[in-house]
């Protein structure tokens, strides 16, 4: 049997968006969604967790137009990241900015590259942490970033530069309309959906436990923002699930108890068909309908191709 290689990605380190209603925007992750702003600079707000040692989760930046600024993954040391990028550089790829010192908070090395869809994606080591402590039961904000989902036009295509070129591994298929991705043992850090136009699917922040993403959901809930769909178990990841909209019209998920596969070389890609038990293992969400499906495939994402100027 031939062993896959280890991917050199770490972790999901933060996303970028780019919002025309910074104010709301900010207000909304840093109140009703639960996150703590570490930093502010110019029309640009840095949101983390207290449970994180991540200097920030989440990058909120103001801008004439609605659009994902940057997905930034970690990697262990200056030298996977070099090799990163002289690897991609080597097939092709567009490079966005070469190796170098990066001067968001926490500071680091790192470059960044377009994907086969023209999403900016940046590859970061050595980031400055910050002091994180454990949250306490009932504490219902966000402790991590799970995943991140995008939709493609050719998902195939897709999942293959992911795989080739930073090492993910596939975990499932949902269908033939979503491939799960993973860097080590926790199913999925990203996945890649089948949709009508490039665009941001959504972003999932992990809770501490099914009571606190209850209490998180129930929290939004009572504010009165939306439940697009949930609370549920899905199939694939065996993840809980809660979707709201943020006040730009991105999908964000609240989850907890994502699946983990601890042996990594004998693992064997499932293919969960589309229904109502993978859709929602528990079986207490709302159907999905005309209003989640549409809110999933989102704009057509006017960032692609572009510089982010931070």
């Amino acid at each position: 049997m031939t062993t896959a290689p280890t991917s050199p990605i770490t972790h999901l380190r933060h996303v970028g968006i780019a919002a025309p209603d910074f104010a709301r925007a900010a207000e909304f992750y840093r109140t009703a969604w639960g996150l703590t702003q570490v930093a502010e600079d110019g029309g640009i707000a840095f949101f983390g967790s207290p449970a994180s040692p991540e200097n920030y989760l989440l990058r909120v930046r103001q801008d004439t137009a609605k659009r994902l600024d940057v997905v930034a993954f970690g990697v262990g040391e200056a030298s996977d990241v070099d090799a990163l990028a002289e690897r991609l550089a080597t097939s092709g790829t567009r490079i966005d900015r070469e190796p170098g010192k990066l001067d968001t908070p926490g500071g680091g090395y790192g470059f960044r590259f377009f994907d086969p869809d023209g999403r900016l994606i940046e590859i970061s080591s050595d980031v400055a942490e910050r002091p994180a402590r454990e949250l306490e039961p009932k504490e219902s904000i966000p402790r991590k970033l799970s995943h991140v989902v995008f939709n493609s036009t050719d998902v195939p295509a897709t999942q293959a530069f992911y795989e080739t070129h930073l090492g993910l591994r596939l975990s499932d298929w949902l269908a033939d309309q979503m491939c799960f991705l993973r860097s080590g043992e926790e199913h999925h850090l990203m996945a890649i959906a089948k949709g009508p136009h490039v665009a941001l699917n959504h972003v999932s922040f992990e809770m501490r436990g099914l009571d606190e993403y209850m209490r998180g959901t129930g929290r939004l809930v009572r504010g009165g923002h939306r439940l697009l769909w949930g609370p549920g178990r899905h199939g694939p990841g065996d993840n809980t699930f809660s979707y709201f909209f943020d006040p730009l019209g991105n999908v964000m998920e609240y989850t907890t108890e994502l699946e983990k596969i601890e042996d990594q070389e004998t693992w064997e890609p499932r293919v969960f068909e589309i229904n109502d038990e993978n859709s929602d293992q528990w079986g207490t969400a709302n159907p999905i309908d005309e209003v989640f499906i549409p809110a999933q495939f989102n704009d057509p994402d006017q960032g692609l191709w572009h510089s982010s100027p931070v």
